[in-house]
């Protein structure tokens, strides 16, 4: 069995990621479905800080990342874009 190793160093969170041992469809739900278990899982996972990072400055427009919905996520890069206007 081969192991999968992460060579990229701003992807290596994803090596210990809980997102790893849930299906996709747990983080990119139906639209209109919830988000909170992919929340929960994410918030125990210590790669959240990096995920959520790559997700914004990637642009990530679906499903969870770093434990932001889409438009969490939005409102966040908003906040930081006026941020450092001020």
């Amino acid at each position: 069995m081969a192991i999968n190793t992460i060579t990229d160093p701003e992807l290596a969170w994803q090596e210990t990621a809980l997102c790893a041992q849930a299906g996709p469809e747990f983080f990119f739900p139906a639209p209109g479905s919830s988000t909170r278990e992919a929340k929960q899982l994410c918030g125990a996972c210590e790669g959240r800080v990096a995920c959520l990072e790559y997700a914004l400055t990637h642009d990530e427009r679906f499903g969870v990342w770093g434990g932001l919905s889409e438009k969490e996520r939005q409102r966040l890069k908003r906040g930081r874009e006026r941020a450092g206007r001020a």
